[in-house]
Formats: C-alpha cells, structure tokens, sequence
C-alpha cells in the first residue's frame, strides 16, 4: 500500500516534553482556534479525559471535472446517522486499548480495509464544551484504486445504513461563482471537530492553499441572496409587491375581480355603440325612401287591418 505518514508534514514525534517544535494553528479566519496538543501531552491526561480517535483518507486524483477543473485529491468523509458529516472514527476506551487499536476497532465496522498505525498520527486538539474530550486526529493517503476499494467496502460494513449514511468525497475545487465545491461543503453541518480536522489537514498537508481555505470559508459567511418571491417585492421592483392602481382606489377587490369587472363594462359600452350605430343606419334607410313609398306603407297597413296573408 502506497502510503505516506502523515507526521513527514510536521515532523517526527518527539520522545518527552524537552525540545518540542511548536506545534502548527489553523491561523483561517471565521474558524475558531482549537487548543492544540501533543502527542505526549494527551497521553499525560488524567482519567477524567475522553480519548476520541478518527482518520482521514485521501488519495491524490488527477481527475478534471467538467475537463478543466483540478480535482486535486479524493478526500473521504462520510455521513452520520443524525445527519452530520463527519470523518471515520470514534471514542476509544485507553484503559483496554492503545489510540491505534481503538481507532482500528472502529474503523473495522465502518471501513472493513484498512489499518492505521502511529505513523499516520496528525494531530490532538482540545475540544470546546463542558465535556473533556481530547480529539485525536489521523490521515493516511493512498492511491486512487486503494481509495475506491475501501470505498466499496465501506457499502458492506456492518454499520453501514446504521451509524454511517454512506461515504462522500469532498470537493477540494472552487467554482466560478465563488460557492461551488468546497465553499458549499463547508456550509454544511459537521459534527464536533470534524470540519476543524478537515481544514487543519488540507492545511498541513499543502493540499488546498490557506489562501483559498480561507477564501472558501469567507464564502460560507456571506449572506445568502432572497428567494425570488421575496425578491420580487424588494424596494425598486417594478413588478414585486406592488398593487396595481385600481386595487388600491378599491379596498378589498383582488386583481381578477377588477380585470373581470373592466372587461365586462368595456364590453356594455361597446353593445351600446353597436345598437346606436345600428339605429342611425335603419334612420338613414327610410330617409333614402321615396316620400310615396314612405306613406304608402303606412297608409296600406292603416287602410287593410284584417288582410289575408299573402301566400
């Protein structure tokens, strides 16, 4: 397995407290500090500390989305059972086991394929809230084919569709509308100190530059734009919100009442017309009439009241 210790970014682990390298910060604005730790220091922890164990896998990828964009890497994450995303791993129990042992315990039932050793050790942070925990944090990269297996392995773990949703890749990329890819994932929910670990590894390991980590979480802290129905009645709309005219002379009456009501006086003025028209036309006819026909007419019908009907 071609694999790289993730511990060659920062150094070997020192044996005891004596010349300790300063240890590395996330230093991204908008992402609050964890309290970093070493190695040493978390295994100097009283019993009343919790030990929480997890890795990231991840894989370089020279693949191109759409044919121009650098996917970088294949990074693993996977899904959670309340909905959060967050990295394989769990809580490790030092009274019976080493960190490296509880953590491939645990990845057994959610991965199947893989072990991790001290080599792949990256990191301990302090984590924030009442309880005491110390989160410890692996990576182990891989080759792609490697990557993919586990991939399919993790779908026939036992936790699978239990505790774990599904594994997903995290898009390293940003788009051209600044949201696309990795600011987007970054707005999603992540559990404890997952999306932390995510960014201080990225970090590290020179996978995405700080610049454009901290580019990608500025991103995230933007104010979303308004639906389109909210929008519409946005002061300077022509079209949103505002009522039409009559609706505002007539209290009550909604747009199709009044348009029904227009089209139905239009509609009386233009029989009215049509019937006025029609009467000046039947004048102008008897005006054209001979003065003989005219009265003969009138005369005939006064002068033979009980005529027969002419067959």
């Amino acid at each position: 397995m071609a694999a790289m210790g993730a511990m060659a970014a920062i150094g070997p682990l020192p044996a005891g407290p004596a010349a300790l390298p300063p240890l590395p910060t996330l230093g991204v604005p908008g992402v609050p500090e964890l309290k970093p730790l070493t190695r040493y220091e978390a295994m100097r922890l009283g019993p009343g500390w919790s030990h929480s164990c997890h890795a990231m896998l991840y894989a370089p990828n020279p693949g191109m989305l759409f044919g121009r964009i650098p996917l970088r890497y294949a990074v693993l994450m996977q899904m959670r059972f309340d909905g959060l995303l967050g990295f394989p791993g769990g809580f490790v129990d030092r009274r019976y086991w080493s960190l490296e042992d509880g953590l491939n315990r645990v990845l057994g039932l959610g991965l199947g394929c893989v072990r991790l050793t001290e080599a792949d050790y990256l990191c301990s942070h302090l984590t924030e809230g009442p309880h005491r925990v110390v989160a410890h944090f692996y990576a182990r990269q891989l080759t792609l084919e490697e990557l993919h297996t586990i991939e399919i392995s993790a779908v026939h773990s036992r936790d699978h569709g239990l505790e774990v949703m599904g594994m997903v890749r995290v898009p390293l990329y940003t788009q051209k509308d600044r949201m696309g890819g990795l600011p987007n994932f970054l707005a999603n929910s992540f559990v404890g100190t997952a999306k932390f670990q995510l960014l201080f590894a990225l970090k590290i390991l020179n996978m995405v530059p700080e610049e454009k980590l901290a580019e990608a979480v500025a991103a995230t802290q933007k104010p979303k734009k308004p639906p389109l129905d909210q929008a519409a009645g946005a002061p300077g709309n022509p079209h949103g919100g505002a009522k039409p005219g009559n609706e505002l002379l007539v209290p009550g009456k909604t747009g199709n009442e009044l348009a029904e009501r227009g089209e139905n006086q239009a509609a009386g003025q233009a029989e009215v017309a049509e019937q006025a028209a029609g009467g000046l036309e039947s004048q102008a006819v008897v005006a054209e009439l001979p003065a003989e026909q005219a009265g003969l007419g009138a005369d005939a019908g006064a002068e033979q009241p009980g005529a027969e009907p002419m067959e």
